[in-house]
């Protein structure tokens, strides 16, 4: 690992920080927020069902969940900025085939574009860029580069759905990629190209089986899958749950206070967070989140309902930021990557199903308070299953 600067001597590493973010805002709006926006509009235009671009999407992030384990191995062999110019390349060519797909059978190579372009925008990939400059600075350099995700997906939602309206599904998406290609890459290619001066030889990494078998591993991966499924599940349905509540406008004003809530929560926990304990920090962040999924599943009227999305939105961010923070505490500085990539992949793949899953929760009870009750359930889980892992750290 590199010797970390710390401060602002650490002038390079704060570069690489403010990059990463901007690849954090395109990443998420592109891969995360861009498959919600492509519901609506294919389906609006084209006809086609839900459920076969629901299908598609999973798809998506399948695919990039298959590919981040190989993130590690492909920086070692091609180094961050590459890899990263390639993602975002991937990423934008996605976008195009998304927006300019014609036949159902066209979203087969579109998602196979976006996903890998998504693999490389991740939250794996921003770890990748932030983590060797950073030791004791760690957790406020994580929080901001992650900061850059609930950026993304606060400011595209909008864009791209006024885009779609003013001048269509097709011109929107060579304009996002064109977009992308220009500021994203030159920026990579001038920050994150150099490495950090002062590298140590950290030794080979353990092969993915050992870490697999790592008990620390195993309940921060656990944890954190069962948090990610439970997160992603109640944001796809969060506006149908607030609608008959809060009207549709300001229902997708809520989105958005989720959205400020995370960066407000995610900022606060690096600077908080410090050498205190982290895996009692991810317990107690997806214990905050459970109380507001109750209050999202029972809740009547505006107060507790909105009291219900901050109290969830203030743990969405450090879902994403607190894995590579205790990675950092437990793993040797040359299997932190992989920890990482493993723990995001793998995440990924659980939630992939979550959406279609709480929807058919609803269906069967005919209201959101089952669903979200197990929300809020799988929110205990992890925090009880993050807290027993301490004895293995």
């Amino acid at each position: 690992m590199a010797s970390a600067q710390v401060g602002d001597s650490n002038r390079d590493g704060w570069r690489v920080v403010w990059t990463a973010f901007v690849v954090a805002v395109f990443g998420w709006g592109i891969g995360f927020s861009g498959p919600g926006i492509y519901v609506a509009a294919l389906h609006r235009i084209h006809g086609w069902s839900i459920a076969t671009i629901s299908l598609a999407i999973t798809g998506h992030f399948l695919v990039s969940a298959a590919l981040i384990g190989c993130l590690p191995d492909a920086y070692r062999r091609f180094g961050v900025a590459r890899i990263t110019i390639g993602g975002v390349l991937l990423t934008s060519a996605g976008a195009v085939a998304w927006t300019n797909a014609l036949q159902a059978w066209q979203l087969v190579p579109a998602l196979l574009l976006s996903g890998a372009g998504w693999a490389a925008m991740s939250g794996a990939a921003l770890n990748a860029m932030v983590a060797p400059w950073f030791e004791r600075d760690r957790p406020k350099a994580i929080s901001i580069a992650f900061n850059g995700a609930s950026v993304g997906s606060l400011l595209f939602t909008p864009l791209w759905s006024e885009s779609i309206a003013d001048a269509g599904l097709s011109p929107t998406g060579f304009l996002v990629a064109l977009i992308t290609v220009a500021l994203v890459c030159p920026l990579v290619w001038r920050f994150l190209l150099p490495a950090p001066g002062g590298a140590s030889k950290a030794g080979p990494p353990l092969p993915r089986r050992a870490l697999l078998a790592h008990w620390g591993f195993a309940t921060m991966s656990i944890a954190f899958a069962l948090g990610m499924f439970a997160q992603i599940g109640l944001f796809a349905h969060l506006i149908a749950r607030l609608e008959p509540d809060f009207g549709s406008a300001i229902a997708a004003f809520a989105i958005s206070l989720v959205a400020l809530c995370a960066v407000f929560g995610r900022t606060l926990l690096g600077w908080l967070l410090a050498d205190h304990d982290r895996r009692l920090a991810a317990a107690a962040n997806f214990l905050v989140q459970a109380a507001g999924s109750i209050l999202l599943a029972l809740g009547d009227g505006t107060v507790p309902l909105t009291i219900g999305c901050v109290l969830f939105g203030l743990g969405v961010g450090n879902l994403n930021s607190l894995p590579p923070l205790i990675a950092q505490r437990e793993f040797r500085a040359a299997d932190v990557g992989t920890v990482v990539a493993l723990v995001i992949a793998i995440n990924q793949a659980v939630f992939a199903f979550a959406p279609a899953i709480l929807g058919l929760l609803r269906d069967l009870s005919g209201s959101y308070v089952m669903a979200f009750l197990g929300v809020a359930t799988l929110q205990g889980l992890a925090a009880a299953t993050v807290a027993w892992g301490r004895r293995f750290s």
